[in-house]
């Protein structure tokens, strides 16, 4: 999929929003898949995204974090994170599936299907230039933001 243009798609979002990819063109776009919310992880994770947002701000990135949680969920995590981005809910798996992050994990010596942590950078143009699959939460979002700003960097040289 990477430098290939991922196909529109529109996910309830925290806010009582909808999210549409393709209402921001212009506009590099993070999407970081989680399992669950409030998990200690995800929460992790959501608070390095928070911590570094205004740095993703400033080179014109979006951030959305998805996960099959409820709206109702993602309100209740977002405010008391206090996360400066909105949540997608994709309880019906379509974006997981599109995005294959849907896995079978071991929990409790039980297998069980669930999100693999996932982020995936889609340029202005809606063009998808780096993955990353697997991902362990320690460093992560810094090293999304590292990608972003070579992104930026490249898309100004003439």
């Amino acid at each position: 999929m990477i430098d290939q243009t991922v196909d529109d798609f529109s996910l309830p979002a925290t806010g009582g929003q909808t999210f549409t990819l393709s209402s921001c063109r212009g506009s590099t776009v993070v999407l970081y898949f989680y399992p669950k919310d409030s998990t200690p992880g995800c929460t992790t994770e959501a608070q390095e995204f928070r911590d570094l947002h205004a740095e993703f701000v400033k080179t014109g990135a979006i951030v959305v974090g998805i996960s099959r949680d409820s709206i109702k969920s993602h309100d209740n995590f977002k405010a008391r994170q206090n996360l400066p981005f909105d949540l997608l809910s994709d309880s019906a798996e379509e974006l997981c599936t599109r995005f294959a992050v849907i896995k079978l994990k071991s929990m409790y010596g039980k297998q069980v299907r669930g999100i693999e942590r996932s982020t995936f950078v889609i340029d202005g143009k809606g063009v998808l230039r780096h993955e990353w699959r697997g991902v362990k939460v320690a460093g992560h979002a810094q090293t999304v933001l590292d990608c972003v700003m070579q992104l930026r960097a490249a898309s100004t040289v003439v």
